[in-house]
């Protein structure tokens, strides 16, 4: 089990902002591949991945970084600085 956390556009379009679930993945691209299998809405949210970035216990990964062991994931849309 891992927590998944959507902020801004990913969760208005996903329409939660949090959950928990059972996953076989081996990296966050495994388990996008999962989600976006599940319904058109996580299909759309992760139509395009280079919009999004992600973190994995808290720290920015790649889209093939390993979540073995991992307790959350999250993902984002980029952040702007101002």
């Amino acid at each position: 089990m891992i927590d998944v956390l959507y902020f801004a556009w990913v969760r208005e379009r996903i329409g939660e902002a949090k959950e928990t679930v059972e996953t076989e993945a081996e990296t966050v691209a495994d388990l996008v591949k999962e989600l976006s299998e599940r319904e058109t809405r996580y299909e759309l949210a992760f139509s395009d991945l280079s919009s999004l970035r992600v973190a994995v216990d808290q720290e920015l990964r790649d889209f093939d970084a390993s979540i073995k062991g991992a307790r959350e994931v999250a993902f984002f849309p980029p952040m702007t600085g101002g």
